[in-house]
């Protein structure tokens, strides 16, 4: 089958079981209710802000500075998910793998816990999400 076609078919199906554009290009619709609520999101707030350091590359604002801007819809190193940004905080972005060839450390180089990484995530992911 041709590659236009299996797109075509694809994108058919997608827009039949009402995923549209959004879930066709990866993008996360909404966080799960368990660990993007608004006291989740309010602590990530605090942490980014904080002993989290991610001020320190994304700016105050989250819209970019070393680091890439957290408030839009482009993610350059994965698709956006809540379970993504979990994944890029906890493990950090190697210098090869980073567009901007600046790397970022695991947990922003801070010394965050697993839970607090996650508390963070739901922030990021809500910056972008609303």
């Amino acid at each position: 089958m041709e590659t236009r076609t299996r797109l075509g078919l694809l994108l058919t199906c997608a827009a039949v079981l009402g995923a549209g554009p959004a879930a066709a290009q990866g993008k996360t619709a909404a966080a799960p209710a368990a660990t993007a609520t608004p006291e989740t999101i309010a602590r990530g707030d605090t942490l980014f802000h904080k002993s989290g350091l991610c001020f320190a590359c994304h700016g105050t604002n989250a819209e970019g500075g070393v680091g890439p801007n957290l408030t839009d819809a482009d993610w350059i190193h994965g698709d956006g998910s809540l379970e993504m940004i979990v994944a890029t905080v906890t493990k950090g972005i190697p210098k090869e793998a980073a567009k901007s060839k600046i790397a970022m450390p695991a947990k922003g180089g801070s010394s965050i816990s697993d839970e607090e990484v996650k508390a963070v995530a739901a922030y990021v992911w809500s910056l972008s999400h609303k």
